[in-house]
């Protein structure tokens, strides 16, 4: 049986705004490139030009072969789960399209991954290229062959050139002249980014972001003794210090009055935290286990000079690999900062619009903050996040993120 990969995106600028979707059927043998779809279609939401771009990879894969087995790669968590079968599909824009995706392949041949955005890039091109075609009042046709796309494209190109040329009087001057809107164009394209890269910029029309209010938990006996405190340990409670911290964090965004809800890790110390603001807030609390703190392994309870000392070359290895475990097999910072995308993202989707209070630790807090600027990494160790402390993102319908706030402790004070 042959089998294809899908890769497929949408967007829409505005939400709902001008929209488009790109997809691309590969070979899953080889890596191949064989069809293209990428298609403007007007003022949409962003959730419906992503299941829209899978409807059109599944249909391509179809063209190419009815008896293959397909799988499908897409950066829309919200997409993957819902066709995966895990999350319910309650938007009414989006159930009649999930349904025709659903009836293309029988579903024990095709398979979901969600994937990060950066391995998401051909598709996202495609989308962004419809979306620019609608923009110059061109309509762009879904379901061409990477032939046919090429030679539409390097016809364009090439009327382009001879364009310039014919105003130029050809030869150098022409050669200066695509130069010049080489140029043009890359000042452009690098504003256009500069826009899309700086939502806290952006229109308003973009619409009310899903808000993270990044709130670490109040002080336990660890806290100032500063020993590694994850998810492997003790589970500590707050000491008196950190229930008055709690109580403060409480009164403070009760004055403000603009969180919706309030998510907690299921650690002793979050939960209590949580609840203690629940309490001036007049909300429940929900539980979600991926916003965890690291599991520290044989680190778990020590001071970083004891660590030092008794694992000396671990630790060395630690701070210079973010895939290195602690000792003992604790979680390397990659897996939890691969845990916290996927926590960010089914978060995301399910407070849209709105303010959602998260009572978490160190490392999934500076991870959302290392993840939403783009940080490397070793962004973490130059980080400082005091106990009780708020930070705040904000993710827009466009998937970028813009950091409002960080370690504020002035209601502490």
């Amino acid at each position: 049986m042959r089998e294809f990969i899908v890769e497929a995106d949408g967007g829409s600028r505005g939400n709902p705004g001008p929209a488009g979707y790109g997809s691309v059927v590969l070979d899953a043998a080889t890596g191949e490139t064989l069809v293209e779809a990428a298609e403007y279609i007007g003022v949409a939401t962003n959730n419906v030009a992503e299941y829209r771009g899978l409807l059109a990879g599944l249909r391509a894969a179809h063209e190419l072969d009815p008896s293959a087995s397909v799988h499908v790669r897409m950066d829309s968590k919200l997409v993957v789960e819902q066709m995966s079968g895990r999350w319910k599909i309650k938007h009414p824009d989006m159930k009649p399209l999930a349904m025709e995706a659903a009836r293309v392949f029988p579903a024990d041949r095709v398979t979901y991954e969600w994937i990060p955005r950066e391995r998401n890039k051909h598709a996202d091109r495609l989308a962004n290229e419809a979306m620019d075609a609608g923009g110059r009042g061109e309509q762009w046709s879904a379901g061409e062959s990477t032939a046919e796309l090429s030679a539409r494209r390097g016809a364009a190109e090439s009327s382009a050139e001879l364009d310039s040329a014919a105003s130029t009087g050809g030869g150098a001057a022409a050669a200066d002249a695509a130069g010049a809107g080489a140029a043009v164009k890359a000042d452009a394209d690098a504003r256009a980014a500069t826009a899309v890269a700086s939502p806290g910029w952006a229109p308003a029309d973009m619409g009310a972001p899903a808000t993270f209010v990044l709130l670490r938990h109040g002080e336990t006996p660890l806290t100032p003794q500063k020993r590694f405190s994850g998810s492997g340990g003790t589970n500590p409670a707050l000491s008196e210090v950190g229930r008055e911290q709690a109580e403060r964090v409480g009164a403070a965004l009760a004055r403000r009055g603009t969180v919706q809800a309030i998510v907690a890790s299921p650690l002793a110390r979050t939960r209590e935290t949580a609840a203690i603001v629940a309490r001036h807030l007049g909300l429940e609390v929900s539980v979600e286990d991926e916003i965890r703190e690291t599991d520290f392994g044989a680190w778990e309870g020590l001071t970083f000079g004891e660590v030092r000392a008794r694992y000396p070359d671990d630790l060395n290895r630690w701070l210079a690999d973010p895939t290195v475990e602690p000792s003992g097999g604790g979680e390397s910072f990659a897996a939890t900062a691969t845990r916290i995308a996927a926590a960010r993202d089914k978060l995301v989707a399910a407070y849209a619009g709105r303010t959602v209070l998260l009572v978490s630790h160190v490392t999934p807090i500076k991870t959302f903050i290392q993840l939403a600027l783009g940080a490397p990494p070793e962004s973490l160790f130059r980080m400082e996040l005091s106990a009780a402390s708020l930070s705040a993102v904000a993710y827009y319908a466009d998937g970028n993120a813009s950091v409002r706030l960080f370690n504020d402790t002035s209601h502490l004070r």
